[in-house]
């Protein structure tokens, strides 16, 4: 028989007999014509493939396994892809009659092999009550394959994608019906997974003839395979490692399909880390960052991949390493997608959820706007994302104002706390809150900045804080500490309203302890996310963020603890956050917002001694460091408790360390990452290093769990150890 003929049988046969009936005699010296694919193979009619977007039967993984019809259901999956598989090579034997003869016989062996295969499952399934076709069967593989142009888009495609990702289903699978005593289905997915060893091995052979040798096969690979196909459908439930390396396939390889992350199927968002959008919103496009604070910005690109799921996609600059991502992913992390901004046009074909900036402003909409019109939700427009009135929730003197609502506006205090009359709570909000006239008031010329001053220091407050509304954290600020207002300060007022910034004034209060509330912003109002525990250096920038046990719902027990009255203290808390959600969920509706948002507060020490609440210190209408130790407690076990740190080189190296590296070897020693939990382990203990030491020049995000039954060691504790020790 000639291979065309056998191939067009295979391929258009309406009977599994004449798709499974095996030619040993074949020639292949009229391959004929180029075949144009056809819309499907031909198939009997209980075996066509479901409509795109018919709901399907749900794979049923390892489930139930012990019942003989469940794991009959499984090999049914099974089936109909190994049916798919030897339609397929049938059509590539048609499709490219010039292949090397030497390829086409490979294909012909290979073809003989899945049909093997398929009857070997028809026959096991038969055994478990299943009958071939009783099942809803999808076309997937067939719709990603068939458009094939080129015999190396088939070797990359079905060789090096499906059917190694078998390698590691098929291992898989084949322990599953182990565990459940079917050492028959077991034994046959282990032969199928030897097989597949060697035809990954075959697809390799030829892949690595034809590619650019200039490539690697990872560069090669990738650059081959058209979406929706990608590397991460080369991979199943758990990578195995071993049969990779008996195919063939490098060590390079296997490590970046190890962390390489694509959706396989759910919308995805879209992240990226814009850190100055306040300072654009404030001086627009004449902002330019410090050499500093872009290093800063290029060094902490991918932390939103700890905001995002699997299938979601974040934008940087340069990928991170593949070391770096194993170690997240050793950790317990999912990785996400990360595409690079330079070819991020390669997007603007991909349905694509929301976009989620780590905030809302002109860069990010500058930055974003080519995917608007590929969104599948209801943010379909830039506008829709930030408008002048999102762009007032940045302000300082908006949050001030925010205050002032819930200092004066809001009733004594809500019903229902206890016996007390409405008298005695009023007395009592007014101990423990600070005073409306120690919040922040807006000014808009020196004369009216040296007029609020000089009230403010009349009520007996000589400290003063002077910020501009809109400005990156720590900076834009200014003190007056001095009994005089000095020269330097008019004229850095003046400079700052002569460039139409205003200006808030406000006591300098000694703080005690700083927090803050993370939240979002949904249509269907504001969740609670968690309250952190915040340390900011002395000119208000970020340090750290601490989360403890039940972080999600409770207010920080050492905030609660520093109120020596009233006794429902923490009570009254809770309900006083209630009301600012409450006002603040009305405020981010008129303004259309939705999205991430941070409050900072902090408890202080007045004149008397006394501690005092400030429930609001400003309101960030974006992503925080708190809302990311937020969500890197995800992935804390039960129990402990984490840090969030950013460290400077020049701490790094004040503590008796050469760099970052070295920083993070003597940490990762120290403080090795412990899991627990099964079947998703959590960290219960460790040290992590959140970007990649190897390339970061300024600052690393470091994440420390601690099992709340020890102490707790902070980071900076740990530095000084070890510097101690090393002395």
């Amino acid at each position: 028989m000639e291979l065309r003929e056998f191939a067009e049988r295979i391929l258009f046969a309406k009977s599994l007999k004449e798709k499974l009936l095996r030619v040993e005699n074949i020639s292949d010296e009229r391959p004929g014509p180029a075949l144009v694919t056809p819309p499907g193979p031909g198939r009997p009619k209980e075996l066509q493939f479901k409509a795109t977007g018919e709901a399907r039967d749900s794979f049923p993984g390892t489930k139930n396994l012990e019942q003989s019809r469940e794991r009959g259901k499984l090999l049914h999956f099974f089936a109909n892809h190994e049916l798919l598989a030897t339609e397929l090579m049938a059509l590539v034997l048609l499709r490219f009659p010039d292949a090397p003869a030497a390829f086409r016989k490979g294909v012909f062996q290979t073809l003989k092999d899945e049909q093997e295969h398929t009857q070997l499952y028809l026959d096991r399934m038969k055994d478990c009550g299943i009958h071939f076709g009783e099942l809803s069967v999808s076309g997937y593989f067939w719709r990603s394959v068939s458009v094939m142009e080129n015999p190396m888009d088939y070797v990359a495609s079905l060789c090096l994608t499906f059917e190694q990702a078998n390698l590691d289903f098929a291992r898989h699978f084949a322990q599953g019906f182990a565990t459940v005593g079917d050492a028959v289905t077991a034994k046959l997915l282990e032969k199928i997974y030897r097989d597949e060893i060697g035809h990954v091995a075959y697809g390799l052979k030829w892949f690595r003839r034809w590619k650019n040798p200039s490539e690697s096969d990872w560069e090669a690979f990738c650059r081959q395979l058209k979406f929706p196909l990608s590397p991460q459908r080369a991979k199943g439930i758990t990578l195995n490692i071993a049969g990779r390396k008996a195919a063939g396939l490098d060590a390079q390889f296997i490590a970046e399909l190890d962390v390489f992350s694509q959706s396989k199927g759910r919308t995805p968002n879209v992240f990226v880390f814009n850190p100055f959008a306040e300072a654009r919103i404030a001086h627009g496009k004449s902002f330019n960052p410090t050499k500093h604070q872009a290093q800063l910005a290029r060094d902490l690109a991918n932390l939103p991949q700890f905001l995002c799921r699997q299938d979601d996609i974040v934008l940087v600059n340069e990928k991170p390493s593949v070391e770096f991502l194993s170690g997240i992913k050793q950790a317990g992390f999912v990785l996400p997608e990360f595409a690079e901004l330079e070819s991020r046009a390669s997007l603007t074909s991909r349905k694509l959820g929301r976009l989620r900036p780590w905030a809302w402003g002109p860069d990010s909409v500058e930055l974003l706007e080519p995917f608007f019109t590929n969104l599948t939700g209801k943010q379909r427009t830039a506008s829709g994302s930030f408008n002048p009135e999102i762009a007032q929730l940045y302000s300082k003197a908006w949050s001030a104002e925010l205050l002032k609502k819930i200092l004066v506006d809001r009733p004594a205090l809500p019903r229902n706390l206890n016996q007390e009359s409405a008298q005695q709570r009023r007395h009592t909000n007014d101990d423990w809150l600070s005073a409306a006239h120690e919040v922040g008031v807006a000014v808009n010329s020196l004369a009216e900045a040296l007029e609020v001053v000089a009230q403010i220091r009349e009520r007996g407050h000589h400290k003063i804080a002077i910020k501009e509304a809109l400005g990156l954290a720590g900076s834009n600020a200014m003190r007056l500490f001095e009994p005089e207002i000095l020269e330097t300060h008019r004229r850095w007022i003046a400079n700052a309203v002569a460039n139409k910034n205003q200006l808030v004034v406000e006591p300098w209060l000694e703080r005690v302890l700083d927090f803050s509330v993370q939240l979002e912003m949904s249509d269907e109002g504001i969740k609670l996310c968690g309250y952190t525990g915040l340390l900011n250096d002395a000119r208000g920038q970020f340090q750290a963020n601490v989360a403890l046990p039940g972080h999600q719902k409770k207010i920080p027990a050492n905030l609660i603890a520093l109120f020596d009255e009233p006794p429902d203290i923490a009570q009254r808390l809770h309900a006083l956050y209630a009301e600012i959600f409450n006002l603040l969920e009305e405020e981010l509706r008129r303004a259309k917002f939705l999205g991430p948002i941070g409050i900072d507060a902090f408890a202080y020490r007045d004149a008397v001694g006394k501690i005092r609440l400030k429930p609001i210190v400003e309101i960030n209408p974006r992503y925080t460091m708190g809302r990311v130790t937020v969500e890197l407690m995800k992935h804390v076990a039960p129990g402990s408790r984490g840090e969030f740190r950013l460290i400077g080189l020049k701490q790094v190296i004040a503590e008796g360390f050469a760099d970052f590296p070295a920083y993070v070897w003597e940490l990762s020693q120290r403080r090795p990452i412990r899991l627990k939990g099964e079947p998703s382990p959590r960290i219960r203990e460790g040290a992590i290093c959140l970007n990649d030491p190897a390339r970061a020049q300024v600052c690393l995000a470091v994440f420390q769990v601690h099992h709340a039954a020890g102490d707790f060691v902070s980071l900076a504790d740990l530095m000084a150890s070890n510097s101690s020790q090393r002395a």
